[in-house]
């Protein structure tokens, strides 16, 4: 039987997204995000991080200032008793066009492979419609976006930090 997952953008899900975060003390987790991710672990998904960091190509943080506040992140969710399966991570800009920035599927189909993921019962966590494309590039037929777009194409639309939400839809 295959796994079953949750896929999070980071600034703006698990995080107060207050653009271009890299530093431990920037670093806000959104209100609820220990408890919802929990729930999601206790429901038997995968949790996987799937985050463009253009600021690694903008200069604006080095990637391995990324992979620190990752460890961080990282250490605290293991603190909190939530198992984050993998962060996937594009530091490309915008400009360079690859095909791992979203809202292009290559993080998502790479989790699919490793992790050997239903996309069809798996969910999207966004907070910009770059991810909610991502998720239908890759087939995922889940998608929640957290913030205001009236014209996205995500199944189900929350105000921005209301991630507590998610658990009476999944």
């Amino acid at each position: 039987m295959k796994n079953r997952a949750i896929f999070l953008d980071r600034d703006g899900v698990i995080n107060v997204d207050k653009g271009y975060v890299y530093k431990k003390e920037d670093f806000i987790f959104a209100p609820f995000v220990f408890e919802t991710l929990r729930y999601f672990v206790q429901k038997g998904y995968l949790l996987i991080i799937v985050t463009n960091q253009s600021g690694i190509a903008r200069g604006y943080y080095s990637e391995a200032d990324f992979l620190a506040l990752n460890g961080y992140m990282l250490k605290e969710f293991e603190g909190e008793d939530i198992k984050i399966s993998k962060v996937y991570y594009c530091p490309h800009a915008p400009e360079a066009d690859c095909e791992c920035r979203k809202p292009h599927a290559k993080m998502l189909l790479d989790a699919k492979a490793e992790f050997d993921i239903d996309l069809e019962a798996s969910w999207l966590i966004g907070d910009k419609e770059s991810d909610i494309e991502a998720g239908l590039n890759a087939g995922v037929k889940n998608l929640v976006l957290l913030g205001d777009a009236p014209k996205s194409k995500a199944g189900y639309i929350l105000k921005a930090n209301e991630i507590n939400k998610t658990r009476e839809i999944i």
